[in-house]
């Protein structure tokens, strides 16, 4: 008796023979450790170069708002007057930290992210993700933030005390090494519930505005056709858009971050009780100080963050991730 074909065969050889060709070809989704390295590869990478490149800025809106009756003439004004009392070099102050920190923070923020977005799916089910979406977005970034904050905390701590004292000490190491000897171990972390007060709420907004918005392109545009050139642009303006929705829910407390690490608490005095004042002395118009400097660079770095993101995806194979939007 003849052999008969596989059911996957066509029943020729010649076509079998160009569909196993075609399918080598294919790049093979990568899952699980591969996979979310990966995501959390791109997401330190474009977070370190975003906020190191946006350092000048962050500098000058950090002097903003611990000293807002001598840097009050503007974000302009205020690099100028940083230029002229202390040099250009002033505005790379903190770099270091600054740098190191968003690296373990982007990874933990992105791949993070990427991780709980899946782990929602399993547990709800694909068909109930997508129709619960936004929740979904909103609790993955969530969880994502918690664990990127405490890898962040004690090097936004020394890049904020670097920044609002100048001779504190030279540099990263210095500065960290400086901190922990005098205030010790716990002092990093006493800005952890003004940076999870703040955090969390910019992630929430920035992922999710991100996703509707870039759900609101996609639907204008085929994906599947889109250039790379075009998929980088729908990330770049999707970016912008959710970079000033996270600035603004996110000023009050950011601001409070700044005071609160500007210099260490009276003997006794704990961090709640140092929030209440703080909050009580800022007041609501206090609380967006610096506000236009911080929309510019939360709209610019988060802009850039999610074309780096996308682009790195695309160049390391990184395309096993699940979309959920409709």
């Amino acid at each position: 008796m003849a052999a008969t074909a596989p059911p996957t065969s066509t029943g020729s050889a010649k076509i079998d023979g160009a569909i196993q060709r075609a399918s080598a070809n294919q790049p093979q989704k990568l899952s699980g450790a591969a996979l979310y390295s990966r995501f959390a590869f791109a997401g330190a990478v474009c977070c370190a170069v975003t906020h190191g490149g946006l350092t000048p800025v962050d500098v000058v809106k950090t002097r903003i708002q611990l000293d807002p009756a001598t840097y009050n003439t503007g974000m302009i004004g205020t690099f100028r007057k940083v230029i002229a009392t202390e040099g250009a070099g002033a505005l790379l102050t903190g770099i270091g930290p600054t740098f190191a920190g968003y690296f373990l923070q982007g990874a933990f923020k992105f791949g993070g992210y990427e991780f709980f977005k899946q782990q929602c799916i399993n547990q709800l089910g694909y068909e109930a993700a997508s129709n619960n979406r936004t929740a979904v977005y909103l609790a993955s970034a969530a969880a994502a933030e918690f664990f990127a904050d405490i890898a962040l905390c004690p090097l936004e701590a020394t890049r904020i005390r670097l920044v609002s004292q100048p001779t504190f000490a030279s540099g990263l190491v210095s500065g960290f090494g400086k901190i922990a000897k005098q205030e010790g171990f716990g002092a990093f972390y006493s800005g952890f519930g003004p940076i999870l007060f703040k955090q969390v709420p910019y992630t929430m907004a920035k992922f999710v505005v991100y996703e509707k918005v870039a759900e609101l392109m996609w639907q204008q545009i085929d994906k599947n056709k889109a250039s790379d050139g075009t998929k980088t642009a729908v990330n770049l303006g999707s970016g912008l858009i959710a970079g000033f929705a996270a600035a603004i829910v996110s000023q009050p407390a950011d601001t409070m971050l700044s005071k609160i690490n500007k210099t260490k608490g009276l003997p006794g005095e704990g961090t709640t009780s140092r929030l209440i004042k703080i909050a009580k002395e800022l007041g609501l118009r206090g609380s967006f100080g610096g506000i236009g400097a911080r929309l510019f660079m939360v709209g610019t770095l988060t802009a850039g963050q999610f074309a780096i993101y996308g682009d790195i995806k695309r160049v390391l194979g990184a395309t096993g991730g699940v979309e959920i939007a409709k």
